[in-house]
């Protein structure tokens, strides 16, 4: 493996058979219903639930019941596990939420039947037998390279002093030096872990696209929802959109937990 060719999108934009980096997004109007009230929060890698407070924050104000995983992330297998136990506690049905690699967990661990809605915010959708390696090979001329430094006993890393250019850019500089210094080490076992069946197949997903994300290119998450068949909302933000800007966030998690789909 060779972290510096880690985020790449050619191979996905051909296979899903984009020729140009200019994807047309249509968001449709929200039919309403009863509302889901179970929230399930999936964080990514290098980071941990912590960051999903204001959220979290958010959405309890607005009276839904809220749960945050804290994964390991030392294997796709583990995490699915961890998110599933955190799921199968609730009290009917859930909106399974997933940020950037935990948008890989939640395309597997959303099989489980409770889970009704799929909310993916900046985040790898897998399709079967992907996991975010294979998404993320062979990068186009251009595209932002995050700094993932070689692995070290079988866990990568940011390099800390590049993670808030690419990782939190519009994060407050305190908080983005912070989350810098206190990165989880990403399993090379989570990036490599394939999803076996994609929940979005049969599962009604949402996707929010953040445009000044330079971890996951904007037009790769475009490619990603538009195979999943996701609304989709778009807004400027970085990679950690969910710290930044949390209103966009929850209100996207609020759309998806009232439609009818």
């Amino acid at each position: 493996m060779r972290p510096n060719s880690f985020p790449s999108w050619r191979s996905i934009l051909g296979m899903l058979g984009f020729t140009s980096l200019t994807i047309g997004v249509m968001v449709p109007s929200p039919a309403f219903a009863e509302r889901v009230n179970n929230v399930v929060l999936v964080h990514g890698g290098f980071v941990d639930g912590g960051g999903w407070e204001a959220v979290y924050k958010l959405l309890k104000a607005k009276g839904f019941n809220v749960s945050i995983v804290q994964n390991s992330t030392t294997s796709l297998a583990n995490d699915v596990a961890a998110t599933k136990a955190v799921v199968d506690a609730q009290e009917g049905p859930v909106v399974l939420v997933g940020h950037s690699y935990g948008g890989a967990v939640i395309s597997e661990a959303g099989n489980d039947p409770k889970v009704s809605r799929l909310v993916y915010i900046a985040a790898f959708a897998p399709d079967n037998g992907e996991s975010v390696k294979t998404l993320t090979s062979n990068p186009p001329p251009g595209a932002a390279i995050p700094p993932i430094l070689p692995p070290v006993n079988g866990f990568l890393m940011l390099d800390k002093t590049k993670f808030v250019a690419s990782f939190a850019g519009d994060v407050k500089a305190e908080r983005a030096s912070f989350l810098a210094n206190a990165q989880v080490p990403w399993g090379v076992d989570a990036y490599m872990g394939e999803v076996t069946s994609a929940a979005w197949h049969t599962k009604p997903s949402w996707y929010l696209v953040t445009k000044d994300d330079r971890m996951i290119p904007p037009d790769a998450q475009r490619a990603m929802s538009r195979r999943a068949g996701a609304t989709v909302v778009e807004t400027p933000g970085s990679h950690a959109i969910y710290e930044s800007r949390p209103a966009a966030v929850a209100a996207l998690i609020e759309q998806a937990a009232a439609s009818k789909n």
